[in-house]
């Protein structure tokens, strides 16, 4: 094989990164729904989580991105059927053409681990078959639907026995979800969700497998061998991307310092010979969802960024190092540190309880001005007009990123009443 003939420094496979993600520089133009599904075609994918403390992780990911845009674009795509709900690297909004290639995920459940439990579907076989017979009878359905009988209270692995046989027959592709309701999952058979798919269209396995490479590296801008299967969370057999790159379907590359070498997709040949010239610069500052694919796989923003990063919301308060929910702060092209952020929606209040830069960042005027400037973005897009800094790491910063989120306070001051 031969040697790849296209070398970046570590920043310029940082850059090569964002611009594939969409997040080399602030966005010029307001956003517009179809932004939306375009963004999802470019990363492939977006995570869903429920966690509330500011806005939902679909959502954040989608504004990082886009700057303000109405939320309810994402909920108005799901019900028109333009996406769809899976487990791709966890439970995902997909778009719609995408469909055939997780069918392999449905129709083999048992090999999802615990999203399918085929023990509970065997001893409960005869509630699902009615459960299945309700919805087709009566229309899409809600966990809420139904009333606990069990005696036990709600919890993450305290579902009830409905909740637990309608996400089994969501796994095994028995059910879609056909639209969200204040967030809350709404249930109907696949055949009225999706009615123009036919299973005679499902690709081969092996075709998948070799599709979930390339898309993962399309969407990365550029990966390792070993970042590629998490982007999707497929199983092996895994396709050796060196065959891809033989076959002309991936570029090979290197990056200073790295013993590995790097995988690009071909659409990204252009962009990468700009980055290995210096000719992208990243100036986009923003904070960042815990689920952005940017940092969801905590080795590879490790790796290709230096940042060690771990969501803290699991840990019992007192061994946090952090916070509840760390927003990363991206600055021009850095993870420079992360913030444990509440949007008090009622009162208008954005609280920053916790801002810890990293060891090393120097923070500058101009850095805690850019920093500051995407804070007060984001808590305008929640609606809350006032921030609140509690504390902020190293000692000493405080004051001075108070001063600047001050001044930015008073930019927006200044346009409302021009």
């Amino acid at each position: 094989m031969s040697e790849p003939d296209l070398t970046l420094t570590v920043g310029a496979a940082r850059a090569l990164h964002l611009a594939a993600q969409d997040m080399l520089k602030p966005r010029r133009q307001r956003a517009a729904k179809s932004d939306v599904l375009a963004a999802i075609r470019r990363m492939g994918m977006l995570q869903i989580d429920t966690i509330s403390v500011v806005a939902r992780s679909p959502y954040l990911v989608l504004w990082s991105r886009l700057g303000d845009y109405q939320p309810a674009w994402l909920d108005e795509l799901l019900a028109e059927g333009r996406l769809f709900e899976y487990w791709a690297h966890e439970a995902c909004f997909l778009p719609i053409e995408d469909y055939g290639l997780y069918r392999h995920r449905m129709r083999d459940p048992e090999s999802m681990g615990w999203k399918y439990s085929a023990t509970w579907m065997r001893e409960r076989a005869g509630e699902a078959a009615t459960l299945l017979e309700h919805v087709r009878t009566n229309g899409p359905v809600r966990s809420s639907d139904f009333e606990r009988s069990d005696g036990k209270a709600g919890g993450w692995w305290e579902w009830k026995a409905e909740k637990r046989t309608l996400e089994a027959l969501f796994t095994a592709g028995e059910l879609m979800i056909a639209r969200r309701h204040n967030f809350e999952r709404v249930y109907d058979l696949a055949a009225r969700v999706h009615p123009g798919w036919d299973d005679a269209r499902t690709p081969v396995l092996e075709e998948v497998r070799r599709s979930f490479v390339l898309r993962a590296v399309r969407a990365l801008g550029l990966a390792k061998a070993s970042w590629i299967p998490d982007y999707h969370r497929t199983r092996r057999p895994h396709p050796d991307p060196r065959q891809l790159a033989e076959e002309g379907l991936l570029l090979r590359a290197r990056v200073e310092g790295w013993a590995d070498p790097v995988y690009i997709h071909p659409e990204h040949a252009v962009l990468a010979r700009q980055a290995a010239s210096g000719a992208l610069a990243p100036s986009l500052t923003s904070l960042l969802s815990p689920f952005d694919p940017i940092v969801w796989d905590r080795r590879r923003a490790l790796e290709l960024f230096g940042f060690d990063y771990r969501l803290e919301c699991y840990t019992p308060a007192d061994k946090r190092k952090y916070g509840y929910f760390t927003l990363p702060i991206l600055r021009r092209g850095a993870l420079v540190g992360r913030v444990d952020a509440k949007a008090h929606r009622k009162s208008g209040e954005f609280e920053l309880r916790n801002v810890v830069f990293e060891q090393g960042v120097r923070t500058s005027a101009r850095l805690l001005q850019d920093v500051a400037a995407a804070v007060r973005r984001c808590a305008r897009w929640h609606g809350c007009p006032r921030v609140r800094l509690t504390r902020a790491v190293p000692e000493g910063v405080g004051m001075r990123l108070g001063a600047a989120l001050a001044s930015e306070q008073a930019k927006d001051e200044a346009g409302a009443s021009a």
